[in-house]
């Protein structure tokens, strides 16, 4: 029986049963050797076959997803899974272009899947749902199989073959412009995605595009920042990251090593700084998951673009009206037996008239009824709106501002006040040392005079108590601005060694700066003799309360008695005078026990200091921003400085910059402190809001309580800023502008536009596109209407009168086309001149059509309807022509006033129209593209367009009745206007307190609102604003 028993091994393919009979156990031994090192062939090929790396893709996102201590561990820690993706702590990747395709190629690219874009067939069918057009394919049809039974195939196809043409090139303009708009809005959408990270490969901190991102990358982060992958904190001090995005919970998230070392693409850092190592990128992390789910809605509609839409449908429903009255008339003269055909015979004979000749006639009237809809329905407005928004937001991108919201086009045109942070946006924030004080004394050049002890405290605490970097032989610095100059200022002149000095010393806690407590610490332990020692840095009025002794230069530590506070006060408002950022550095040496809490958490002290010096930083004004602020106060925008610097300072600078009068001063309130703000109630804030120019040492909250003031005494309030605390008062304002080079994402992502360049310059040149959007649409609503006027009115008149319209549908579909797309491209191609800046803003409560546009439109309107039913009615008696060239000189004659008008259009006030024609080619290419397709359409298509071959003496009298439109405007334009709206109808005051100004429309976030009062006037938020509203406050409160 021994011999008969058999085993079962397992293998890898399945099971083997072997025999164990004597003479078989050689046989055995080998399938057992096989089929073992099969399996274990196979489990090392899974590991080999990442690409060489120790982890697999899979393990690594588990392990970020499920937040797995223990697996970590098991793992070997952060050291472990280091270790594992062949990155250096210190020195990040290799990073050529072979190590970082090897990456890509085992881990994936950091790119996310989304829904497929809209292809043009999507935008096709859209166009082919509007109600019009509808009507007129049926129209086509009922004519197209009327003619061919009435003349045949040959003739008979014309008149709704024209008709089917027409409404093709209607929907293909308007299909294609929708598409632009939406590739458009696509391209932009990409350059906002495309953030800069900082990151180390090969031992230096570079900037790399978000999308070059691969696995084993380490990233340094600091407030402001977007997580960019998935990842674990290799180190770090005081971080936390807000996971609402990921979780939905408000709570900030503390991230350490010990505890919870895990984060998550797409989650923004709120405190602290730190290095992270990428363990996911791309889809597989849960952010690209979420993603991948979502496509991008370049839908929006602006406020204006709706009321277009109104206006439009309210013009249509007149043409309706107008029509359904004319088929009306017209059925009860034909059916009164009133009109006759061209043999001068009834055409309604009662019972002897055929049936197919009513349908006939029906057809024919409701064709009438159609052209006149056709004439009155400003398809184009919609059109125009769409060019308009897509080539002014190409060229604001040419001139560094990028458009996150559509809307904001259109408002900044309406912009009152613009709040404008100072560092950086008015300043170049280049920042350089040029002043430096130890205790009472100012230290020049020759840094010899200082003692070698109190220079080596002064580079310790530059190189510990910092979050910048140098790299590389060449002294390459990173960081911030403010670190970038102090780090320079102590390598170069001082001869600090940051590595050294790292290496000597180990950090046992950190306090990082943010923009509340305007100050950062460390705490560190020396290795070569165990002492503790406080590092302080920050504004130097904050850093300078917390001391209690100062250094001289030759080491020597005093008391600091009031005598010697208020020079050092006296020196550092001296050099805040010069327009120099004071920050103040300080020091102490401590015991451990005095750092350690009851709850054994590392303590900064933070009072008892000793003062080692005061730095100075020059930071000049850009070049041309005086000249831009000129511009904006000559526009009627008031221009208010808020900036966390010292008083002084920020006066000096206002004042370098022109937004501070020379003379104004504290007395006047025109230069206040933010807590002075802050402590005002709520009726002083009102009071006195106008009048301030500079607020200095404000926090996030006097930002949004000067916002907030500021709307509820109606300013359009557009506002800059950069940090992530400016985030609520950048969704509070009309208009955000955040910065590009030093914004942090949070506050780009709260922000409407995006200045590139981080340039006031910039900011006066969106004001100005604001304007100029606003005006060029002005423009062409008034050329829109004054066709359409003319059109209806003149077809109603003569359908009415002799039963016949004058300009069939296909040539008002022609007008339509040609005066709707080529007319909006050259009005909308009209760039910001001087001349919008003379204007004052656009009031919230100016009407969309105003008196002067209606002193624009009606006389030209009125030249064109008698001038031809003058030719309709009196044309073949004055030109002696046959009553087809008659109504080709009607059709012509109208197309070329439209041209001529649109010259008239460019000026909605000047006289001169032809100011600047010659730098928009565009605009006369366009002109000559209208005149030679009209060419065309008279002198080529007669079957198509119903038209008769014109000669050179009835094309000269054609211009030259067309051509009268330039003296007519001209007189127009001498005519008075009153201040009052002739037309209350199209007034936006509703329209301008809810949707446009209010945030719960501004952020379309739906429509039950709630008025929330603070002091005298409400502000209206919807439920879910009053949410963010109070999760924002409580984060500034939480910096308190």
């Amino acid at each position: 029986m021994a011999e008969m028993a058999s085993t079962i091994v397992p293998a890898e393919l399945g099971y083997l049963d072997v025999p164990l009979s004597i003479h078989k156990r050689r046989w055995r031994s080998a399938f057992v050797t096989i089929y073992c090192s099969r399996a274990f062939q196979s489990f090392f090929q899974s590991v080999s076959d990442n690409n060489g790396f120790k982890l697999d893709q899979r393990t690594l996102t588990q392990l970020v997803k499920e937040k797995s201590l223990g697996k970590l561990q098991e793992l070997g820690g952060v050291e472990g899974i280091t270790s594992a993706l062949k990155t250096n702590a210190k020195l990040g990747v290799c990073g050529n272009a072979q190590d970082v395709g090897h990456r890509i190629e085992a881990f994936g690219s950091n790119t996310y899947k989304t829904a497929a874009a809209k292809k043009f067939f999507h935008f096709v069918w859209e166009a082919c749902q509007d109600l019009t057009i509808f009507i007129l394919i049926g129209c086509a049809v009922l004519s197209l199989a009327f003619g061919i039974i009435e003349h045949g195939l040959r003739e008979g196809w014309s008149d709704g073959g024209s008709i089917f043409l027409a409404v093709i090139l209607v929907i293909s303009v308007s299909a294609i412009s929708n598409y632009r708009q939406h590739r458009e809005f696509d391209k932009l959408s990409k350059v906002g995605s495309n953030l800069q990270i900082e990151a180390v490969r090969n031992g230096i901190r570079l900037h790399i595009s978000i999308f070059e991102i691969v696995v084993g990358d380490i990233i340094c982060l600091k407030i402001g920042d977007q997580v960019p992958a998935d990842g674990l904190l290799l180190e770090g001090y005081s971080l936390e990251v807000d996971e609402s995005s990921m979780t939905g919970e408000s709570d900030h998230v503390e991230i350490s090593q010990s505890h919870n070392p895990f984060l998550f693409s797409g989650t923004k850092v709120v405190d602290g700084y730190a290095q992270m190592l990428v363990t996911s990128v791309g889809m597989n992390t849960t952010w690209g998951e979420m993603m991948s789910q979502i496509s991008s809605d370049t839908s929006e509609q602006t406020p204006l673009q709706s009321l277009i839409h109104r206006l439009a449908s309210s013009i249509g429903i007149v043409g309706l009206l107008v029509a359904l009255l004319n088929l009306i008339v017209s059925k009860i003269y034909y059916f009164t037996g009133k009109t006759k055909d061209k043999h001068g015979k009834k055409e309604f004979n009662g019972s002897r008239t055929k049936v197919h000749h009513i349908i006939i006639a029906v057809v024919g009237m409701v064709g009438t009824a159609v052209t006149i809809v056709v004439a009155a329905i400003p398809e184009g407005l919609p059109v125009a709106m769409t060019i308009t928004f897509c080539y002014a937001m190409r060229r604001m991108m040419a001139d560094n501002a990028m458009v996150r919201k559509l809307s904001a086009c259109e408002i900044m045109g309406s912009a009152t006040t613009i709040c404008t942070d100072k560092t950086g946006t008015l300043t170049m924030n280049h920042m350089k040392v040029s002043k430096f004080w130890i205790g009472e004394n100012p230290v020049e050049e020759d840094y010899s005079s200082i003692s070698s002890g109190l220079l080596s405290l002064i580079r310790e605490g530059v190189a510990m108590n910092t979050t910048g970097s140098i790299s590389g032989t060449g002294f390459e610095f990173s960081g911030s601005p403010t670190e970038k100059a102090i780090l320079s200022w102590a390598s170069l002149e001082l001869h600090m060694d940051l590595d050294t000095l790292k290496n000597n010393c180990v950090i046992q806690g950190v306090e990082a700066f943010n923009s509340h407590k305007k100050r950062s610490g460390i705490v560190i332990k020396r290795k070569v003799d165990n002492t503790m020692h406080v590092h302080w840095k920050g504004a130097a009025e904050v850093i300078l309360a917390m001391c209690t002794s100062y250094h001289n230069a030759s080491g020597d530590i005093f008391d600091m008695d009031d005598v010697a506070k208020q020079e050092l006060e006296r020196i550092i408002q001296g050099m805040a005078a010069s327009s120099l950022r004071c920050i103040a550095i300080a020091h102490r040496e401590v015991s451990a026990e005095e750092q350690v809490d009851p709850e054994q958490k590392t303590l900064l002290k933070d009072n008892g200091l000793t003062l080692i010096g005061l730095v100075g930083l020059k930071d000049p004004c850009r070049p041309g921003v005086k000249k831009a602020v000129e511009d904006c106060h000559y526009a009627g925008v008031n221009i208010k400085m808020i900036t966390g610097d010292n008083i002084f300072t920020a006066q000096s600078i206002a004042t370098e910059c022109g937004i501070l009068k020379p003379g104004q001063d504290t007395i006047s309130e025109a230069v206040i402190e933010g807590v002075q703000f802050r402590n005002y109630t709520p009726e002083e804030r009102m009071e006195k809001v106008d009048n301030i120019r500079v607020m200095a040492r404000s926090s996030p909250l006097d930002k949004l309580l000067m916002v907030q003031c500021l709307k509820q005494k109606g300013h359009v309030v557009a506002v800059t800023g950069d940090g992530t605390n400016d985030a609520p008062a950048l969704k509070e304002a009309d208009v955000g502008l955040s910065m590009g080079l030093q914004g942090t994402e949070v506050a780009k992502e709260s922000s409407d536009i995006v200045i590139m360049d981080d340039n006031f310059a910039s900011v006066a040149t969106v004001l100005m596109w604001g304007r100029c959007v606003h005006n060029n649409i002005q423009k062409f609503i008034q050329f829109q209407l004054t066709v359409n006027v003319a059109a209806l009115v003149i077809n109603f008149v003569a359908a009415v009168s002799a039963g016949e319209v004058p300009l069939t549908a296909v040539q008002l579909l022609w007008v339509n086309l040609i005066m709707d797309t080529l007319g909006a491209l050259a009005l909308a191609t009209d760039k910001p001149t001087k001349e919008l800046m003379e204007n004052p803003p656009v009031s919230r409560t100016e009407p969309l059509i105003t008196n002067i546009m209606w002193r624009n439109l009606l006389p030209q309107a009125l030249y064109q309807i008698a001038v031809v039913l003058t030719l309709r009615f009196r044309g073949s008696t004055i030109f002696g022509v046959d009553d087809k060239v008659q109504d080709t000189l009607i059709f012509n004659t109208f197309v070329l006033c439209q041209v001529f008008n649109e010259f008239n259009v460019r000026k909605l006030e000047k006289k001169n129209v032809f100011k600047g024609l010659l730098t928009n080619k565009i605009f006369l290419g366009i002109i000559a593209l209208i005149i030679v397709l009209q060419l065309v359409m008279v002198e080529l298509l007669n079957t198509y367009a119903d038209t008769e071959r014109l000669n050179w003496g009835q094309w000269g009298v054609c211009l030259g009745i067309a051509a009268m439109s330039w003296p007519l405007g001209c007189v127009v334009k001498c005519l008075p206007v009153p201040q009052k709206p002739i037309f209350s109808y199209w007034e936006v005051k509703k329209y301008m307190r809810t949707p446009r100004f209010s945030l719960t429309n501004k952020r379309n976030r739906g429509e039950n609102t709630m008025n929330h009062h603070t002091g005298s006037s409400p502000i209206i938020y919807t439920i879910e604003e009053l949410r963010i509203q109070v999760e924002q406050l409580r984060i500034i409160k939480g910096f308190e």
